[in-house]
């Protein structure tokens, strides 16, 4: 079997982490890396990622996260955070970086800035909001699956109460909103989960060749 595949196959949604494991920092500056190298639309990456390893603040967050005990025992925990509005500057920030990066000048890429303008700035916010949490959802698949070709475990999480993540974390001043939240760290040896079989449709139900 494909190695990709087998690792898709070891992968689960942890029930239980072992809180005596912890991964290390250069295992952790993979995944960080693995997730900045994600796909985007347009590839402005309209989202921000907190990673949390303070106790304190943790336990503060499983109060509003229906009590699930990933989001303390975990090594850490990634909250996913979108820009509820924006306007030019988030295109105009990614126009400088791209300048920055390939050494051209801002008028070769003029056009595509103000291309891409046309087509985001006239929406409305409730739009804006599912595009950004949209893109939000290709570096978290992204970042899960490089996860696991690394036998490290995560769970993803929407089961949380948002507003309170947002209070909790300060995030309403820097226009941020808490989308999902993933847990990262090893699964605890009594985690039964771990031992059932996946249960995904086949192919022939989820693919059409035309």
């Amino acid at each position: 079997m494909n190695k990709i595949i087998e690792d898709l196959n070891w992968r689960y949604a942890v029930k239980k982490f072992d809180t005596n494991r912890k991964v290390n920092i250069i295992d952790l500056e993979t995944l960080i890396e693995a997730t900045r190298l994600s796909a985007s639309s347009y590839g402005l990456q309209p989202y921000h990622i907190f990673i949390i390893e303070d106790e304190k603040i943790r336990e503060e967050l499983r109060k509003h996260s229906w009590n699930q005990s990933q989001i303390t025992d975990a090594s850490h925990l990634m909250v996913f955070t979108i820009k509820e509005s924006f306007g030019e500057e988030l295109i105009d920030d990614y126009i400088d970086n791209v300048v920055k990066t390939r050494d051209i000048s801002s008028e070769s890429v003029m056009g595509y800035s103000n291309f891409m303008k046309s087509k985001l700035m006239g929406l409305p916010n409730e739009l804006k909001s599912s595009w950004t949490s949209r893109q939000v959802y290709l570096a978290l698949g992204n970042l899960m699956t490089v996860a696991a070709s690394m036998k490290i475990d995560t769970c993803p999480i929407e089961g949380f109460e948002n507003e309170k993540y947002n209070e909790l974390l300060g995030l309403k001043d820097s226009n941020l909103n808490a989308i999902v939240v993933l847990a990262v760290g090893y699964r605890a040896s009594s985690d039964e989960t771990q031992h059932l079989p996946k249960v995904r449709y086949p192919k022939e139900r989820l693919f059409t060749h035309l």
